[in-house]
């Protein structure tokens, strides 16, 4: 069974950076293929950002790009997500997420991802 513990949520003006962190333990099925999910208020889920095992390969969606970097270190069992210049509609719960057997061409789908954790609160102040 996946287990993912998302943290580095929190209160942020326009304009700031914050770096999310999710801690994966999964077992000896890991590494995995992870993504960063979030669903603003009144919206779908929305996959953000995902990264392959070895992380050769990232995807990012319209939103994200030239803003958020997703890396992950295998050796920490650890994915993180670092967002720059926020704006306040990038507030949203922030998911870390997981999947079993290779990422699908993009764009990838919230339901392609199997394990999900909590998530994290994040908020862009204007």
């Amino acid at each position: 069974q996946v287990q993912l513990l998302e943290s580095g949520g929190g209160l942020v003006q326009a304009g700031g950076s914050l770096r999310l962190s999710c801690a994966v333990e999964s077992g000896r099925t890991f590494p995995m293929p992870l993504g960063w999910l979030r669903q603003a208020p009144g919206q779908d889920h929305e996959v953000v950002a995902a990264i392959s095992v070895t992380g050769s390969y990232t995807y990012y969606s319209d939103s994200a790009k030239t803003r958020f970097t997703i890396s992950r270190d295998n050796a920490k069992n650890t994915v993180y997500l670092q967002m720059n210049n926020l704006k306040p509609e990038d507030t949203a719960i922030y998911y870390c997420a997981a999947r079993r057997g290779p990422l699908p061409p993009p764009p990838p789908r919230p339901s392609d991802f199997n394990s999900w954790g909590q998530g994290t609160q994040v908020t862009v102040s204007s």
